[in-house]
């Protein structure tokens, strides 16, 4: 792993999504503190910290959440989050 350290709350953050039945948005920033709504389809979450970010794009109709970003602050920065698609 590139990082050990953010992987407790990535596991933390992937079972909370594995466990969520979300219909909107605000169902997710109630779900997962450090939550940050980008649009009506993407969300950004604070992980280890906020040292680093994660930006998911979710199909609620489908139930489907799509990882698009996964890096450091400073990546984050230099990324444009409503489009970026890392994966």
């Amino acid at each position: 792993m590139r990082h050990p350290e953010t992987e407790v709350g990535l596991v933390h953050w992937f079972e909370a999504v594995q466990e969520a039945e979300w219909q909107t948005m605000q169902d997710v920033v109630s779900g997962l503190s450090g939550t940050k709504v980008l649009n009506g389809e993407r969300a950004r979450f604070a992980i280890h910290g906020g040292n680093y970010r994660l930006i998911a794009a979710f199909d609620f109709r489908r139930g489907i959440v799509y990882i698009k970003f996964l890096g450091t602050h400073a990546e984050y920065d230099r990324i444009n989050a409503l489009t970026i698609a890392q994966f």
